[in-house]
């Protein structure tokens, strides 16, 4: 079959053809939907020749389902109710809504977010009260979502599979800094970069990232000086010592660190990918979905 253009859909086809796969019976159908008889057979043959398929076939014990309309059943209904949550959107005064929505983030992006998303929130919904979940990795976020104890999560996590609902919301990349003064500043390279302690970020003492073992691939290795939970106490550290971490340079151009110098890696390392998670159940929550919007905005 050639690829449909959505133009050439007519919606009510589609809801025909729904009551149609519910019900295996034109009568029944045509009732489901308020239609003639003939008017439903009509469009039995329309669907037919849209998806190129018998859909519904006489047996003996009246009409069954081809392995094909089996298969539309639960998409169509999917995107049946889909169109309706568009259509059928109430027109929420957030300016007047009192809920609390509880958001998992750890400290980046959340020192990227909170700022603008606090400013926006006041504006749009005011009594709207954000509540952010200390961070505890992303096999305890994935389990709160689908307990219900939080809202949405915005972090870096695999690929999922739902009820969870994944979107990127950001690339970028990692970037080396110091203070100015630091004496690897003046002519920075691999060597210079490995001779001093470096700060590790780790909301759970982990003393090794995938920094480690990317030096471990080219038979290298540096020394880690200090283990710390937050960007910000990171930041601190770096203002008077030696030390040298490895930050998201968004976090450099949004809060113009300058007393500090970057540098690129001296290494191949992968980019950072920030998404925002929710369940599906959260899909008819408006505030929630407004809270998520607003987060997107402000990352993008």
């Amino acid at each position: 079959m050639n690829e449909m253009n959505l133009r050439e859909v007519d919606l009510n086809l589609l809801i025909v053809l729904d009551a149609l796969l519910i019900e295996a019976h034109v009568s029944r159908a045509a009732e489901r939907v308020g239609l003639s008889q003939p008017a439903t057979s009509n469009a039995l043959e329309r669907c037919r020749t849209l998806f190129n398929d018998r859909l519904l076939e006489r047996s003996a014990g009246g009409m069954r389902l081809t392995p094909k309309a089996l298969a539309l059943r639960e998409p169509l209904k999917q995107a049946l109710s889909a169109i309706g949550a568009v259509i059928n959107v109430p027109n929420v005064q957030f300016e007047s809504v009192t809920q609390n929505v509880r958001v998992l983030m750890p400290d980046y992006p959340a020192i990227c977010i909170i700022y603008q998303l606090q400013k926006r929130l006041a504006e749009s919904a005011p009594l709207v009260s954000l509540v952010i979940e200390p961070w505890r990795g992303v096999a305890s976020a994935l389990d709160d979502i689908e307990r219900g104890h939080v809202d949405l999560a915005v972090s870096t996590f695999p690929l999922l599979e739902l009820p969870f609902q994944r979107k990127e919301l950001l690339r970028e990349h990692y970037v080396i800094v110091m203070n100015r003064h630091h004496p690897a500043a003046a002519d920075f390279n691999l060597s210079n970069w490995l001779a001093y302690p470096h700060i590790l970020i780790s909301d759970r003492g982990e003393v090794r990232d995938t920094i480690d073992d990317c030096l471990a691939l080219q038979g290298l290795s540096r020394r880690v000086g200090m283990v710390v939970p937050s960007i910000s106490i990171a930041s601190s550290l770096l203002l008077d010592s030696e030390l040298i971490a490895t930050l998201p340079s968004r976090y450099l151009s949004i809060h113009a660190l300058h007393d500090f110098v970057h540098f690129e890696l001296p290494i191949t390392y992968p980019d950072i990918s920030v998404q925002i998670v929710k369940h599906a159940r959260r899909d008819q929550d408006l505030v929630v979905q407004h809270v998520a919007q607003l987060i997107e905005e402000i990352l993008i």
